[in-house]
């Protein structure tokens, strides 16, 4: 109690704002697992309590050795030397915790050598361990920093995968046996139910909606983070009110935002109009950040949908309970990106293809068609991707073929959202077949810059982008970025969140429905190889984030195969061997502390300084109808002010232009010469929040200024 009110009340643990810092995460979880073991001291499970306590700590110092930030930068642990003078007590802790694995290995080591002897031959597991030591540090610019990461990194993912195999291993066997007991009962229910939805389902989908919602809310600020979003969240308001385009602002200088495009009579946001069209909905309810965490719980419940029909019920309960759990999952929910809308689109398309084979709905058929189209309008190449493999299924491939009104009725639902797309297009380019946003790349990026394949002119320059150009050796270092991203963020769990999918692998156990989750990876992967930008560090692999779902499926079944190897003796059959399914729910519940929590603070929280301030600064000196010179960057000090501006710049509201020099002023001022001015000055200048530095004032008064 004493540390969690320390975390609470101790300055050292907040920002100057008083936000909390992400180093407040380690008191709590230390308060969580002192908290553990006192309670379970008197509990016949009082040596796992103790093991799990020590993995919460121990992931809990681990991320406090990780430069991350909110900044854009790939996470990587800090040079071991640094740490030694930096950090002294977090690496203390782990090498407490390590030493604590290996006396607890004592007495265990000979039988975990027997069984590890008797489940791998000698190509498996050294392709295991590499995997597992490879994916667990992202590739750096300087090979030296990554040579010793690597070490690093691999070593505190394999103390912790030790130590947790330890804990189940304590669980007592009475209790192992009372609660397979139970999973028997529930397993023998769950197989005589008709219902489609069943309350785990249910549970789960609350749960991920009510996380990312949370954390949309206190962490996002329900404001827009990145310059995507921007773009994002102000085309969808325009279309909510009713316009594919908006008049071109004078002085467009100071109104222009990353990502937007004009000619002379129109202006607007060229990403693909899928996803604000969806958002729109949002913006029109007043709730426009409520729309991603509220397709998270969809995906949810349409995951347990698809994997029910694709497997069973056990393994459809597992995975949307660890899809709930995964941090990826709720990052992404809690933003203002595309992606969860466009895996929300996939899932419906699977499914209604799935169950227009099986009841031969030509209706079902023709949803799935649209929602596949809608996956394209959202993200052209996810959609492609779709496109082919839900092909596949319709004409009999891999499922039970629809009949021929059904593959017309989904050939004409794909068409009707194509010719939108296509109709789109050319009202704001001329051209059917040129998307807006790749005009503006060739237009401001380059030609072909942002086009797809290899190629010297691919790419736009960014610090992030590994070399000029793209080309395969761009491709496998993205894959890299990408793969290691998945590692720390599918499920934020201190062994590595691929533990599960690697063994699964390795083992060679695919059957029909796993060999259509690795399609979907291997497809996702292969398209993406050949597109010049990895995604960037925001979100974890965001780019791939349709991989979500088959790498959550293959988790859990690598899960049922350790089951199977654990327990061969097994009774029931179909019933998981419980400490298997306990290392896989134990290492997500921790990670909601030990990884969510802090990674949600230390990088999102204000991420890339952008900050919903003047939202606050208008009620607070009730700005009415005034004219705000925002001073500062472009991105992030007046893109994160432009977002409040209407549509109609001669609305009696603020108005927020980017001061950017003084002859820009000058126009602006004369622009709006009935609006009583303020001066604000943005982030990159206050290293804090927006100022406002004076106001109300004339036009004159700024005017007679040099």
């Amino acid at each position: 109690m004493g540390s969690l009110v320390f975390a609470f009340l101790s300055p050292q643990y907040r920002d100057g704002e008083g936000f909390f810092r992400g180093n407040v995460c380690f008191p709590i979880a230390l308060a969580i697992a002192l908290f553990l073991v006192g309670y379970g001291s008197s509990k016949s499970w009082k040596e796992t309590a103790f093991w799990l306590a020590l993995i919460l700590v121990g992931q809990a110092a681990a991320v406090q050795l990780i430069d991350a930030g909110q900044v854009i930068r790939y996470p990587h642990y800090r040079p071991f030397m640094t740490l030694i003078s930096a950090s002294p007590w977090f690496v203390s802790v782990i090498a407490l915790q390590a030493i604590f694995v290996l006396i607890g290995l004592r007495g265990r080591f000979n039988k975990i050598k027997s069984w590890v002897s008797g489940n791998f031959n000698s190509w498996q597991f050294a392709g295991l361990v590499f995997c597992f030591f490879v994916t667990s540090a992202t590739v750096s610019r300087d090979t030296g920093l990554y040579i010793q990461e690597i070490p690093l990194a691999g070593f505190i993912q394999f103390i912790n995968l030790i130590n947790i195999v330890i804990a189940v291993w304590a669980i007592p066997e009475p209790v192992v046996l009372l609660w397979r007991t139970r999973m028997e009962r529930l397993s023998r229910s769950a197989s005589r139910g008709k219902w489609k939805f069943d309350p785990v389902a249910i549970a789960a989908a609350i749960f991920a909606a009510i996380l990312a919602g949370v954390l949309s809310f206190f962490v996002y600020e329900r404001h827009p983070h990145l310059g995507d979003e921007v773009a994002y969240l102000y085309q969808a308001r325009y279309l909510a009110s009713g316009m594919l385009s908006m008049p071109v602002p004078v002085p467009l200088e100071a109104f222009n935002l990353d990502l937007f495009d004009f000619d002379t009579q129109r202006w607007y946001a060229t990403p693909p109009v899928g996803w604000p069209l969806v958002l729109s909905f949002g913006v029109i309810l007043n709730a426009d950040w409520v729309v991603n965490p509220v397709l998270s719980g969809m995906c949810v419940l349409l995951t347990f949908l698809l994997v029910h029909e694709l497997y069973d019920r056990q393994t459809a309960r597992l995975t949307v309970s660890l899809l709930a759990l995964s941090p990826w999952h709720a990052f992404v929910g809690m933003s203002y990106m595309t992606h969860m809308s466009a895996l929300a689109f996939a899932l419906l398309a699977a499914v209604a293809v799935v169950w227009s084979g099986k009841n031969r709905s030509t209706f079902l058929a023709l949803v799935g068609g649209m929602a596949t189209g809608m996956v394209g309008m959202i993200r052209p190449l996810e959609g492609a991707i779709m496109g082919f493999l839900l092909g596949l299924w319709v004409i009999g491939i891999g499922r039970k073929r629809l009949k021929l009104t059904g593959i017309l009725a989904w050939i004409l639902g794909i068409s009707f959202i194509a010719v939108a797309i296509f109709y789109y297009n050319h009202l704001l380019t001329g051209d059917p077949t040129k998307f807006p946003i790749m005009v503006w790349a060739d237009k401001y990026m380059g030609v072909n810059s942002n086009a797809f394949g290899f190629g010297p002119e691919r790419g736009s320059g960014w610090p992030i982008d590994p070399y000029p150009g793209h080309s395969p050796l761009d491709a496998i270092i993205n894959s890299n970025l990408n793969i290691t991203a998945i590692n720390a963020e599918l499920f934020g769990w201190s062994t590595g969140s691929l533990i599960l999918i690697l063994l699964f692998c390795f083992w060679l156990k695919f059957r029909g429905a796993d060999w259509q989750m690795a399609i979907m990876l291997a497809a996702v992967y292969i398209t993406h190889f050949f597109y010049w930008f990895s995604g960037g560090p925001d979100f974890a692999a965001r780019y791939w984030f349709l991989m979500v779902v088959p790498c959550v499926v293959l988790s859990v079944r690598g899960v049922q195969e350790l089951s199977a190897r654990l327990d061969r003796n097994q009774r029931t059959a179909g019933i998981l061997n419980l400490r298997a399914l306990a290392a896989a729910i134990f290492l997500s519940l921790i990670s909601i502390i030990g990884f969510t929590a802090w990674r949600s603070i230390d990088k999102y929280h204000h991420y890339l300084k952008m900050r919903p301030d003047v939202r606050h600064l208008a009620s607070e000196y009730r700005f009415g109808k005034s004219l705000i010179l925002i001073r500062g960057e472009q991105f992030p000090d007046f893109a994160s002010a432009a977002i409040y501006n209407p549509i109609d710049l001669q609305a009696e509201v603020p108005i927020y232009a980017w001061d950017e020099n003084p002859n820009l002023r000058l126009r602006i001022l004369q622009a709006f010469r009935d609006r009583p001015v303020w001066i604000v000055n943005g982030p990159s200048l206050t290293n804090g929040g927006f100022q406002v530095v004076e106001g109300p004032l004339s036009v004159d008064v700024v005017l007679q200024r040099k």
